[in-house]
């Protein structure tokens, strides 16, 4: 039997330039880039605050990591669960019977199932049937 070599580390990102990855380099590039337009359109004072800002949100997206998570994911996973409920609710109709009906319906029952002992067995079909009207909480009321 042959033996292969299972890769390891596979969710590690290629390094570039010592401890900075391709998407760590990317990411410095165009921040330079963005920072140069800045320079060459605002004022001083204009591209010092936009620049100072563009590096924070830059290097965040770059180098921090919460719980282990990249940035950028940690963001996509925010937004996700900001757009999506958190709590599923199922809403089942519930019926409120008197303790007069349930009585009644108790009485009911016991007699049917008196009558019921006296005559053949159920068939499959039937019980199918009865299974149907069970499954779907009453709304097949079944052929008469």
């Amino acid at each position: 039997m042959q033996q292969f070599l299972v890769p390891q580390f596979i969710d590690v990102e290629n390094k570039i330039l010592g401890p900075i990855t391709v998407r760590q380099f990317v990411i410095i590039i165009l921040t330079m880039g963005i920072t140069f337009i800045f320079n060459k359109i605002f004022d001083f004072s204009l591209f010092l605050v936009s620049t100072l800002m563009l590096v924070v949100i830059a290097g965040a997206f770059a180098f921090l990591k919460i719980n282990g998570t990249p940035f950028h994911l940690f963001i996509l996973n925010v937004i996700q669960t900001a757009v999506r409920p958190s709590l599923r609710i199922w809403r089942k109709e519930v019926q409120v019977v008197s303790k007069a009906d349930k009585a009644s319906e108790i009485e009911e029952v016991s007699a049917v199932s008196l009558v019921k002992k006296d005559e053949k067995l159920i068939n499959s079909s039937r019980l199918s049937e009865l299974s149907l009207i069970v499954n779907t909480g009453g709304y097949y009321k079944g052929e008469e």
